[in-house]
Order: C-alpha cells, then sequence, then structure tokens
C-alpha cells in the first residue's frame, strides 16, 4: 500500500522556500532542546550547537528577501507550505506537553 499523496508546494519564490526550509530548521533543533520534552543533555547540547548555525541560515534566507525587494510576507501562502512540510507537528515539539493526569 502506498502512502498518501502529499498536496503539492504552492508557487514560493527561491528565496521563500529557502526561508521556509531554513525556519523548519530552527524550530527541529528548538523541538530538540525543548527540556519539557528531551531525555538526554549531550543531544539538547548538540541541538543547541546546531541552532546557531541554523539560525544563521535563517537570517541570511530573509536578509536576501529583503535585499531583493520582498518586504512582505505571504502568511497564507507560507503557512500552506509549512503545512504541506509538516511543518505542524514539527513546530509542536517546541511545546510544553499537557500535564499527565493522575
Amino acid at each position: 500500500m502506498l502512502p498518501p499523496e502529499l498536496p503539492p508546494l504552492p508557487a514560493l519564490t527561491c528565496a521563500e522556500s529557502e526561508f521556509i526550509d531554513r525556519y523548519l530548521e530552527v524550530v527541529d533543533q528548538l523541538g530538540r532542546i525543548n527540556p519539557a520534552r528531551g531525555a538526554h543533555t549531550y543531544g539538547a547540547l548538540r541541538a543547541a550547537q546546531a541552532l546557531v548555525a541554523r539560525a544563521t541560515a535563517l537570517r541570511d534566507a530573509l536578509t536576501v528577501m529583503h535585499i531583493r525587494g520582498e518586504s512582505e510576507l505571504h502568511t497564507a501562502t507560507l503557512a500552506r507550505a509549512l503545512r504541506v512540510l509538516d511543518g505542524e507537528r514539527r513546530a509542536s515539539r517546541i511545546t510544553v506537553p499537557p500535564e499527565e493526569s493522575s
């Protein structure tokens, strides 16, 4: 059985695509650092170290957009792209999980 086909990504500029990719990399690293979800300091340390490079790449992607005159974010389009790329699940790892009931 084949997995369900993902919806197509919305049309993005190269800079917007780069922005989304770099943003999700930052989100992934923050999820690995989250003290409410992690189990080991070494994994969190490695994620924190990687976060610096990912945040720099995100800044660079936004800089390119700004220099090219892309001064506004098309939030509806970018949100659709994030959903297609599993952004909701990935971002949920940043939050504090609900308290377990006794």
